[in-house]
């Protein structure tokens, strides 16, 4: 038997072509293992990285004081009808109103300062869809009114609605 005989030739044909079916499939068991580690990869990465698809939210929050006993406190606002008081780091902040525009924490700023006290613009930021649509919703109405009393009262709702979602307030 030679060596150029057909059965080598065969044999040597598929050895040099291969079976083209075997090579298709370990390609594509190949991509598969490489697409599998990399999500692997990917997932574990994510919790790091989800941060950056979420949305963020800046609120001003109009700040009437700071006070480190509910006595003094409630001497200093106890005539504020609209306020939000939160307890944090064993000090009482109270909050008159809580706004995602810059226009209208100022105007919500001049009311306040015209009956007399003293606010102070606070930037947070907070990640709750809820809050944030309540939010947009009331600064529209916020921005197209010009009465004080409107404003305070749309004010109220926004400080009972950041009470509700987050469970803070005395």
């Amino acid at each position: 038997m030679s060596f150029f005989s057909t059965k080598n030739m065969v044999l040597i044909c598929y050895f040099i072509n291969g079976d083209k079916m075997k090579k298709t499939m370990l390609l594509a068991v190949i991509f598969v293992a490489l697409g599998a580690i990399c999500g692997n990869y990917l997932y574990q990465a994510a919790p790091d990285s989800i941060s950056v698809f979420q949305e963020k939210n800046t609120y001003y929050f109009l700040q009437e004081g700071v006070y480190s006993s509910k006595d003094i406190m409630q001497e200093n606002v106890g005539d504020l009808t609209n306020k939000l008081t939160v307890f944090e780091d064993n000090k009482y902040y109270v909050y008159v109103g809580i706004t995602q525009s810059q226009e209208n924490a100022k105007k919500i700023k001049k009311i306040y300062e015209d009956m007399g006290y003293q606010i102070y613009l606070m930037d947070k930021t907070i990640n709750n869809e809820e809050f944030s649509n309540n939010v947009t919703q009331f600064d529209l109405l916020v921005s197209e009114s010009d009465s004080s009393e409107d404003i305070l009262t749309i004010e109220e709702v926004v400080l009972a609605n950041y009470e509700e979602i987050f469970g803070t307030g005395m």
